[in-house]
């Protein structure tokens, strides 16, 4: 009986630390006192972080790439996830939402309600935002069409549907900050930003470790495309011989050096940093350049 009864304070004094370790985080209300948004500047934000790439509705164009009813699916190791509803709807969007509740979602992976978000949302990546780009994120947001269509549920099985068991990967996978810790000037650090933090192209250029963590030492070294035989390319400066004007150009137009086209998920981002100032495509290119070679 003796080592039944120390066998169980074991037992709970191990479910309490897990417990503990896997709690979801959160930024308190008095962490965002002085930030205002800006709407204007909140599309230029949605252009870099490429919301209407996962949340509009599949195979919506032009305008209806605005309404973001969610619905396209994300194949993974770990099942099928669906992008949700984040169109300004209070029962199936998010119009219901604060700013707060956007921030802990962007930089923490923790919804309104207190549960973790799978790591299919980039929140990994988003962690570096800055919180007045949330803002007016937010800002812009709840101008966009309304869509009634409810989120579609994730198709992921056990073990990976107990959210909770979220929080230690999030305890070996975020935290990190930034992957080039010292960028030589101001324009290639804006296009750290741009790259690591809103456009978070390492979530798919980056190859993932058996759990499904990026494998930051093979930063932007390309990997498999899931549910697929094919391959995100390298994009680092040993593979990708494009000059820093050629790498402006294709994400302006689209049309490399060689005189193809992007095609497939590539073709939504170029719409989207088609939409940024030129310097900002110039200061990606010139981080893409800084970047070590593989």
């Amino acid at each position: 009986m003796k080592l039944l009864r120390i066998g169980a304070v074991l037992a709970l004094a191990g479910l309490a630390v897990f417990w503990l370790l896997t709690r979801p985080e959160r930024l308190v209300q008095g962490g965002l006192e002085g930030v205002a948004g800006d709407a204007q500047r909140g599309a230029l934000v949605f252009a870099a972080a490429g919301c209407a790439s996962c949340h509009a509705a599949p195979g919506a164009e032009g305008e209806t790439k605005l309404v973001l009813a969610g619905g396209e699916g994300f194949a993974s190791p770990f099942g099928t996830f669906y992008a949700p509803n984040i169109s300004p709807s209070p029962e199936h969007g998010i119009g219901g939402w604060s700013l707060l509740d956007l921030v802990n979602a962007m930089k923490h992976g923790t919804s309104p309600e207190g549960q973790h978000y799978y790591p299919a949302f980039p929140f990994v990546s988003y962690a570096n935002a800055e919180l007045g780009d949330i803002a007016d994120l937010y800002a812009y947001l709840i101008t966009l069409p309304v869509s009634d269509t409810p989120s579609r549920a994730h198709d992921v099985g056990f073990p990976f549907n107990i959210r909770r068991g979220l929080g230690m990967w999030k305890q070996l996978n975020t935290g990190k900050g930034w992957v080039m810790t010292d960028p030589a000037d101001d324009q290639i650090a804006r296009g750290r930003y741009l790259v690591e933090a809103l456009g978070h192209c390492g979530e798919c250029h980056t190859p993932r470790d058996a759990l499904g963590g990026l494998q930051r030492d093979k930063w932007l070294s390309g990997g498999p495309i899931p549910g697929s035989k094919g391959r995100f390319p390298d994009l680092t400066p040993g593979t990708l011989k494009w000059s820093a004007e050629d790498i402006a150009y294709y994400l302006e137009t689209g049309f490399t050096p060689d005189y193809d086209s992007a095609g497939g998920a590539m073709a939504d981002v170029i719409q989207n940093t088609a939409q940024l100032p030129p310097e900002d495509r110039a200061a990606i290119a010139a981080y893409l350049k800084a970047l070590p070679a593989n």
